[in-house]
């Protein structure tokens, strides 16, 4: 972690504003944008782009992927630049628990990958992009969104150790957990040979 060097009342205050743009839940705003109904009625029920992607909406599953992996990042980003390291990472985290947590659907959001390696392509470039790889080969492979998500989670600490942001890995460890709490279902799922792979139904 960074030394906390700023005041708690900006500390405060970025929190509250990093949570409340984590919890727009744009999964949501797309599929009413491109008229898909209730994505909760969907698939999953998840609010993210995989569940999105069941839609058979590619554009309003890419667009949710790009603008949940957004919100994290201008939370890093805007808060590194106007007050700290240490309210950089506030916000990374804060953003992370508004998606996973958002106060508009009663504390019920999305699983958090989308959001989870934007905040590491901010936060700490070469760790995004060492996790976003991750995800893109256990995919290639496994042919599982979740799988590629729990693998991504599980060794980006590792990544963030051996590129040189030691800094950054108590927090990374901490949306990591968070990542794999919200993919219990997942990964009893994928225990039972009962996931489904990319592009299926369910």
């Amino acid at each position: 972690m960074p030394t906390l060097t700023s005041a708690p009342y900006e500390l405060i205050t970025v929190a509250v504003l990093a949570y409340l743009l984590g919890s727009i839940a744009f999964g949501m705003l797309m599929a009413r944008a491109f008229g898909l109904g209730d994505l909760r009625a969907v698939g999953s029920g998840n609010i993210g782009a995989t569940n999105v992607l069941r839609t058979g909406n590619k554009a309003a599953a890419a667009l949710t992927l790009v603008l949940d992996a957004a919100k994290g990042g201008v939370a890093v980003l805007v808060a590194r630049a106007l007050v700290g390291e240490d309210a950089a990472q506030v916000a990374g985290l804060c953003a992370f628990l508004g998606h996973l947590f958002p106060v508009w659907l009663g504390f019920k959001g999305g699983k958090g990958v989308a959001t989870f390696l934007g905040t590491l392509l901010a936060l700490a470039w070469p760790v995004g992009i060492a996790a976003c790889a991750t995800w893109l080969a256990t995919a290639a492979v496994l042919r599982m969104s979740s799988a590629s998500a729990l693998v991504a989670a599980l060794l980006s600490p590792l990544w963030a150790y051996l590129l040189g942001y030691p800094q950054t890995v108590a927090l990374i460890v901490v949306l990591g957990v968070l990542v794999f709490i919200r993919h219990a279902g997942n990964i009893r799922r994928i225990a039972e040979g009962k996931e489904p792979r990319i592009g299926q139904n369910g």
